[in-house]
């Protein structure tokens, strides 16, 4: 992909505004402070010790605080959340929300949901303020209202990353957010290396983004990568 070099032990970012950064130890270090920088309560670790025995993944303290700020930032009231897990990003994501916001949902996984409504429970959210959905992202999508969301994130199946771009776009209103979870997939995105096709997917998802008329995008260095991007007006 144009634009995304390969790995080595200083990584190019970049020609960015003629001047090239790299990547070198104490960014990494820097970058991994900010990312421990959020405390977590006992509902959130609680969520996270079900996700590791479950063996999912879940965001990383840094990147569910900078979905808590985006939800606040944009004064959200509806929010689509594309895989629940055990809760972790959702209760991020409520904190973030006005009181008399809604979080909709949504994970193949009924279980999961299981141990997300408990640890949303024990966050302190009443159960009006989650809407479970079980069930695949592309069969619920379509059935969610049109610009009726303030911000959408995805953290599911990385191969259906273009749909849920495109699902995003009708849901949001104006203004509205689209984050993307892991897409520097462990520096894999940017590694030269062959890789395999969930990679190449986050590849042509960041230049979908990138090059949308549709959208203001930013890429951040949080956890795993958060890409986000604002639907123009």
């Amino acid at each position: 992909m144009g634009g995304f070099p390969g790995a080595a032990d200083t990584v190019s970012l970049g020609n960015l505004g003629g001047q090239e950064r790299v990547i070198t130890a104490n960014r990494q270090t820097s970058w991994a402070f900010a990312d421990a920088f959020v405390a977590e309560d006992d509902a959130l670790r609680w969520a996270r010790d079900r996700a590791r025995e479950s063996g999912l993944p879940s965001v990383s303290p840094g990147t569910g605080a900078a979905l808590r700020l985006l939800a606040a930032t944009t004064d959200a009231k509806a929010v689509a959340e594309i895989g629940t897990g055990t809760g972790v990003s959702g209760i991020y994501l409520l904190h973030g929300m006005r009181p008399d916001g809604v979080l909709t949902t949504v994970d193949p996984q009924p279980e999961r949901q299981q141990f997300a409504k408990q640890a949303f429970r024990a966050a302190g959210f009443a159960g009006n303020r989650a809407r479970f959905i079980p069930g695949r992202a592309l069969d619920v999508l379509p059935r969610l209202a049109d610009g009726g969301y303030d911000l959408v994130f995805c953290d599911g199946d990385r191969m259906e990353s273009l749909d849920y771009l495109a699902e995003s776009l009708r849901l949001l209103r104006p203004g509205g957010l689209v984050c993307f979870e892991g897409v520097f997939a462990d520096g894999r995105t940017v590694d030269s290396a062959a890789q395999p096709a969930e990679v190449l997917r986050l590849r042509e998802l960041l230049r979908a983004v990138r090059e949308s008329q549709e959208l203001l995008p930013s890429l951040l260095p949080v956890g795993d990568g958060l890409l986000c991007a604002v639907r123009r007006g």
